[in-house]
């Protein structure tokens, strides 16, 4: 089973990827957390590349660096753990960069589209859980200032529009969920969902 999980910043995507892989790890269960870019070598390389607030990078630049991070991570750490057996939790995958650089950025869809193909040889998430808040606060609530970060409002309005395209074209595999709630209501929204998807 592949589960990710998505949402602008600020929405708290990753504090609940890990809340999940502590639930499922203490009832025994064979689980996986990663993250993009992140959780092999290059992209953690990539990903002090992509997020450096001084770094100016092309947008399609910028489709290909995250793309490279994706396959060596679909490769060498994804797949072999689903593979085993294992449930594999993402914190971000390919829908990121279509939000990002497909919506955000500008990017023709379709190539946005082809790319990711490409880097994951056509793996999908099971599940993709969408933490959805609104843009300003997203941003009010981070303290880093990484590139992504300090984009102008419009650029992760954008994205947030982006996702919430996406995910009402996406059927079922989406689940969007109100990151405004409390964090242990979400948390609990989140388990909701990925209990009954482990009951089908």
């Amino acid at each position: 089973m592949f589960i990710s999980f998505e949402g602008g910043e600020g929405c708290g995507k990753s504090t609940q990827a890990k809340s999940l892989y502590e639930r499922l790890s203490r009832r025994r269960l064979p689980v996986l957390l990663v993250k993009e870019p992140g959780s092999t070598p290059l992209g953690q390389e990539l990903g002090r590349i992509l997020k450096h607030e001084a770094m100016a990078i092309d947008p399609l630049a910028e489709l290909f660096l995250f793309a490279a991070a994706r396959a060596e991570l679909v490769k060498e750490t994804i797949r072999p753990a689903l593979e085993r057996g294992m449930i594999v939790l993402c914190d971000r995958y390919a829908e990121s960069t279509l939000a990002y650089q497909g919506y955000g950025r500008g990017l023709n869809l379709k190539m946005v589209e082809m790319v990711n193909d490409l880097a994951t040889g056509g793996l999908r998430p099971d599940l993709i859980v969408l933490l959805d808040l609104e843009a300003g606060e997203g941003l009010r609530r981070k303290r880093g200032r990484d590139r992504f970060e300090r984009e102008e409002l419009p650029f992760h309005e954008r994205v947030r529009r982006g996702y919430l395209k996406l995910a009402a074209s996406g059927g079922s595999r989406w689940q969007v969920i109100d990151a405004s709630l409390p964090q242990e209501k979400v948390r609990e929204e989140v388990w909701k969902w990925v209990q009954e998807f482990l009951d089908t």
